[in-house]
């Protein structure tokens, strides 16, 4: 199945397995989201990327500049590894790293989640590529991404054992909007793909084409 056909069946079966109540709550939480400007002045294609410097799950440091210096780039701004969309994500990433790295190219992770529970992430999923943790959604902010969790959802979230404030050390219930870039080397974002519909997401062979269209034109 695509990427897209998991997120829809993933839907489905949550959807359906909620009571009245519970499915008023998330319904009112979506229409909220539709209805909100989030994403609207994200950074997008032929702009230029705003530079950082993020820790990883491992200690270590990592800069939006050093990491150029291999190749082009493709970012994942993702919502926690708590979360089961940001994880069919990554499998299907993970899948297509193999060919992301054959065009040259590097994958990297970026969420608000406390280095530690990133670490958690890594390990759980066995992800073979860097996650790191954005503490504040200081960079995600700079890219124009930052929403909030609708106030009918957070009673959800916590019943469901979702604490986000807890997950990103912060007492804030905000989390980047999904969002997949491909950055060139000199820093030029050359895809973008940035959807406030959380449960929608980019499809990898999108990002492969995209790398693909560098390669060409090198």
């Amino acid at each position: 199945m695509s990427l897209t056909e998991q997120t829809q069946e993933l839907t489905n079966n949550f959807i359906n397995g909620l009571d009245e109540t519970d499915k008023s709550a998330v319904m009112q939480g979506f229409d909220l989201i539709t209805n909100t400007p989030y994403g609207e002045n994200a950074l997008n294609v032929g702009e230029q990327a705003k530079d950082f410097t993020l820790p990883n799950a491992t200690g270590g440091d990592l800069s939006l500049t050093a990491l150029l210096k291999d190749g082009p780039l493709v970012i994942s701004f993702y919502r926690g590894g708590w979360c089961p969309y940001c994880n069919l994500e990554f499998k299907a990433l993970a899948d297509a790293l193999p060919r992301i790295r054959e065009l040259g190219a590097n994958l990297i992770g970026i969420s608000p989640e406390l280095p530690d529970n990133s670490m958690s992430t890594k390990e759980k999923h066995q992800l073979p590529f860097d996650v790191l943790s954005d503490v504040g959604n200081k960079v995600a902010r700079e890219y124009g991404i930052v929403m909030d969790v609708p106030p009918s959802m957070v009673p959800l979230y916590l019943k469901w054992g979702l604490d986000v404030p807890a997950a990103n050390g912060d007492d804030s219930w905000e989390l980047p909007i999904p969002a997949a870039y491909v950055i060139d080397r000199d820093g030029t974002i050359s895809f973008a793909f940035i959807n406030k519909n959380y449960i929608e997401r980019c499809e990898p062979v999108e990002i492969i084409k995209a790398l693909e269209a560098l390669a060409a034109a090198a």
